[in-house]
């Protein structure tokens, strides 16, 4: 979703200063704007038009903010970035494990907010067309296919563990993936607690990136890493053709 003017944009949240905060803001970016107070009304507004993306409080009147993420993944399953005054470890890692894309919290600064918002939408548009062909993000390059990384045009050689760390930030650039959603999906569930397992992978693999990409794969203390997209980069996160 490159193009703000057709994405839609439903902030769910029950303070209505934060309603009348984002909306102006919001459309000033050249948004649609739905609004909900709840997760009951969240889930109505939704299912009647399906929203690009989701701003969710999660102190809710009816309930918890983490079970409209989980509803949301089964009707339309838009990015979710959470809103929250809650800043426990804990409770960010939950909603990322939810399925949210990110975690901003409360007071927030609006150009932060909108950053993250694009970066969403950009990361769901480029998955509408993407497959299981070649990954590009700044100077990386990944083809599954083969089996290979290059950085700048030269191959670098991986393991196959660093190598499923990579593409698995990569397929999900822009978003934190937490260290038990890493751990599980590569090392099997009875792994999801080995943290300090996965930090030595990540220092190796920021080690044969070399500095400039390495600088792409930030570590989200407590929580999980996320690789960025390089600002201005004009085939970050698309497909491309091998060399």
């Amino acid at each position: 979703m490159n193009d703000p003017l057709s994405a839609t944009i439903l902030v769910v949240d029950d303070e209505k200063q934060i309603h009348r905060f984002l909306r102006p803001a919001l459309e000033a970016a050249g948004y649609r704007v739905l609004s909900a107070a709840s997760a009951g009304e969240a889930m109505r507004v939704a299912g009647g038009h399906p929203p690009d993306a989701v701003l969710l409080d999660l102190g809710l009147p009816d309930r918890d903010g983490k079970s409209v993420i989980e509803q949301l993944r089964a009707l339309s399953d838009p990015p979710v970035i959470v809103l929250s005054a809650r800043d426990q470890e804990a409770e960010k890692i939950a909603c990322l494990d939810a399925g949210a894309v990110d975690y901003v919290e409360k007071p927030f600064a609006l150009g932060e907010l909108l950053a993250r918002l694009r970066s969403a939408l950009r990361r769901r548009g480029s998955d509408a067309a993407e497959a299981d062909g070649p990954l590009v993000c700044g100077p990386i390059l990944l083809d599954a296919a083969r089996h290979e990384v290059r950085v700048d045009g030269s191959r670098i050689a991986l393991s196959p563990r660093e190598h499923a760390v990579l593409a698995l930030l990569m397929r999900h650039r822009d978003r934190v993936i937490t260290h038990r959603q890493i751990l599980e999906t590569i090392w099997g569930k009875a792994h999801g607690e080995d943290v300090q397992y996965l930090r030595v992978y990540i220092g190796q693999l920021r080690q044969k990136l070399g500095a400039d990409a390495a600088r792409l794969i930030l570590t989200e203390p407590g929580i999980g890493y996320r690789l960025v997209v390089p600002d201005g980069d004009p085939v970050s996160g698309s497909r491309a053709s091998a060399p």
